[in-house]
């Protein structure tokens, strides 16, 4: 009884706590580390400074070293809001009480960006085939496994459209962000490494030399932009004021310099953001799933049985996700 107490004791203080944020009006914003936490402040700082000016909001950045650490921190209502890659963004979805309510579009005014592969600039290595030999002779640096374009879509299109299981096929297998990753491969610590086209944009920007020595030798299809995720249960009158300042900063109806504003977009290598819903989701969940299909296909421990069981369990969610994702398009 006395733990039972404990326990509804702690709730009880935890959800004053929260209630308290909420009256301060203070809203912590998980930023997914694509890079050291020192670059992320650099360009996040003045992004959320305005924020705080616009909204009213005390917005303040939340870093974890992992993704999982901001899906968690969102879970656990340490964090209200965040930028998220769209697999990240479904866990978030998924785990978290979130709800994709933005989207980030890319400073060229693309409708999203690509994973690659990349080498070092003087690397044998010419095409995936020369990766994908699998000798065990490769160094492989895949991304955070909550990470779309680091781990979802090479695990897709590379390795699962392929049956390989990466650690079979290299020598070693790292998870890092992409900036470890893209720095290892300039330094030749690692042989091939994932990474994105917005990541490269960046590393070109801030790592010239570094930059010089890395060569692309795969691309994705295209993924969808990046989502920003706020908690469902924010009170409505902070949602509106958050909506408010992403769907009008950097634009016409922005109440603050607007040339400024979309320099400090530029920053971050996006323009003006658009209104979403988790629907921006369903191509990555298409892909979630294939991916989970390829490695039940090749997983030996299974009896045939329970494989065609999962195998069609899996394929007729697949078709779900697909049908959405086919009406979704056409509204």
């Amino acid at each position: 009884m006395n733990a039972i107490l404990k326990s509804m004791a702690a709730m009880s203080i935890a959800f004053t706590m929260t209630s308290a944020a909420f009256a301060q009006d203070t809203i912590n914003f998980g930023i997914i580390s694509t890079e050291s936490q020192q670059n992320l402040k650099t360009i996040w700082d003045p992004f959320l400074a305005d924020m705080t000016k616009k909204t009213g909001l005390d917005v303040k950045a939340f870093f974890a070293s992992d993704y999982a650490g901001v899906i968690e921190g969102m879970r656990f209502n340490k964090v209200q809001i965040a930028w998220y890659g769209n697999k990240s963004a479904m866990e978030a979805v998924d785990r978290a009480n979130g709800e994709v309510f933005v989207q980030s579009v890319p400073v060229g005014g693309e409708p999203g960006y690509w994973s690659v592969v990349i080498v070092p600039k003087d690397s044998s290595i010419q095409t995936i085939d020369d990766v994908l030999k699998c000798d065990k002779s490769i160094n492989f640096g895949l991304g955070d496994p909550n990470s779309t374009s680091g781990y979802l879509v090479p695990m897709t299109f590379v390795f699962g459209a392929r049956g390989i299981d990466p650690k079979s096929c290299f020598k070693n297998v790292t998870n890092a962000n992409h900036e470890t990753n893209a720095m290892a491969v300039a330094n030749k610590q690692l042989d091939a490494a994932a990474n994105n086209t917005e990541n490269m944009a960046l590393i070109k920007q801030n790592k010239p030399d570094a930059y010089a020595n890395i060569r692309e030798i795969w691309r994705s299809p295209l993924i969808p932009s990046d989502p920003i995720v706020w908690r469902k249960d924010l009170p409505e009158e902070a949602k509106t004021k958050l909506r408010d300042f992403f769907l009008t900063y950097g634009t016409d109806k922005s109440t603050g310099n607007v040339a400024e504003e979309k320099k400090i977009l530029a920053g971050l290598k996006w323009a003006p953001f658009r209104a979403s819903t988790d629907k921006q989701l369903l191509p990555v969940r298409v892909m979630e799933t294939s991916k989970s299909i390829s490695q039940v296909q090749a997983d030996t421990s299974l009896s045939a049985e329970a494989k065609a069981a999962k195998i069609k369990d899996l394929t007729e969610k697949k078709s779900k996700f697909e049908a959405e994702l086919a009406t979704a398009s056409k509204t």
